[in-house]
């Protein structure tokens, strides 16, 4: 039967390698459309206005705290997991990645940047992806943890509906822990690797004594930077509210501004501020307010990291490569080129494969079968 319609080579994967990224773009774009809608150009602008000289040295020297602490829980985390990278190293690579987080869309290409840049250096980008990712998702769990303790303490429009929220996110956890337990030894497919990997991690790294009251005093500490920092915001926007009060509605902001799914992180971190100001009787318009002048205060906190990444650019425009970047071939690459280039083998039997071999299916199984 002939067909009647195609579809370009291209569109396929180009709606896999982007699509995930437009949408979270469409999303944080539809939030703001929705803001603007509701309370107006105004609170933004506002918050633009309410910028002083002390508000941003203040928000600078937390920033160097928290990022020296974030830094440490990643170098923390990447120990735990065999590498090893230098505190100010960490520190300089943590600047990168928040100014990137906080002028591209979805909010996590700088981590992205950082593992992989970290990664190349220590020469197994794998060990880097996977340090970085449990790094931030160490600080997100305190973080929510804290959150949690903070709305059970304090007043907040929250406080009612949290018991429920808890009961689902343990019950979503639970389930979690079940289906990777139980990937876990179902052989040898993808998903058993990668569930044994997660316990593995867990098991040998993350949770051995030594480490994890590391992490748990480097996220407390980033969180009661940033809270702080929201403090600061909130007061020189003009906001009276009780000093509990606020920290509870802004923990509740927090929370949201961890949301990938920001303009270069505006979008969720601006709504629920509205959310939330509107539900304690502080005006929603308050919130956009208090929000945008934080976003403008973090940005001009973290702008050492555009710095760094212009001296990045010219020293590898002088042909010196990343600082620290080892020069050294990846043997891993060098590996897979020189499997390419075999010819293609013909289809029969060897033992240990379970398949015949193809210049397609070269490379997949000798990295399979090579450790």
């Amino acid at each position: 039967m002939t067909r009647l319609h195609s579809v370009p080579a291209g569109i396929g994967p180009a709606v896999r390698r982007f699509g995930p990224s437009l949408l979270r773009l469409a999303a944080g774009g539809i939030v703001l459309w929705f803001l603007g809608r509701q309370v107006g150009a105004a609170p933004f602008e506002d918050g633009l206005r309410a910028v002083t000289w002390q508000a941003v040295l203040a928000a600078v020297t937390l920033t160097v705290l928290t990022s020296v602490c974030s830094a440490w829980r990643w170098r923390v985390v990447a120990l735990a997991l065999g590498a090893d990278i230098d505190l100010r190293r960490a520190t300089g690579a943590y600047y990168r990645s928040l100014f990137l987080n906080s002028v591209l869309p979805g909010g996590i290409l700088g981590d992205v940047h950082r593992a992989v840049t970290q990664g190349r250096r220590a020469g197994d980008v794998g060990q880097g992806v996977r340090a970085v990712a449990w790094e931030r998702l160490c600080g997100q769990v305190i973080q929510a943890v804290v959150t949690a303790v903070v709305l059970l303490t304090l007043p907040s429009p929250v406080r009612p509906a949290l018991p429920y929220v808890l009961a689902g996110v343990a019950v979503i956890a639970g389930c979690a822990a079940l289906v990777v337990g139980g990937a876990a030894r179902r052989g040898r497919s993808r998903p058993a690797r990668a569930a044994r990997a997660i316990a593995a991690d867990l098991r040998r790294g993350l949770l051995v004594p030594g480490v994890w009251p590391q992490l748990t005093l480097a996220s407390l500490l980033v969180v009661a930077g940033h809270t702080a920092t929201f403090v600061i915001a909130a007061r020189v926007a003009g906001c009276t509210a009780p000093l509990g009060e606020l920290i509870a509605l802004l923990m509740v902001v927090q929370i949201a501004a961890g949301i990938p799914l920001s303009v270069g992180g505006w979008g969720p971190r601006e709504g629920v501020a509205a959310w939330a100001f509107a539900a304690a009787g502080l005006g929603a318009a308050n919130g956009v307010t208090v929000a945008t002048l934080y976003a403008v205060l973090m940005l001009a906190a973290v702008a050492p990291g555009a710095g760094l990444l212009l001296r990045d650019a010219v020293l590898r425009r002088r042909g010196r490569g990343h600082p620290g970047e080892s020069r050294k071939p990846d043997p891993a690459s060098l590996t897979k080129e020189a499997v390419r280039g075999l010819p293609a083998l013909p289809a029969l039997p060897v033992t240990g494969l379970g398949a015949p071999l193809t210049r397609r299916s070269t490379w997949r199984e000798a990295e399979r079968l090579v450790p």
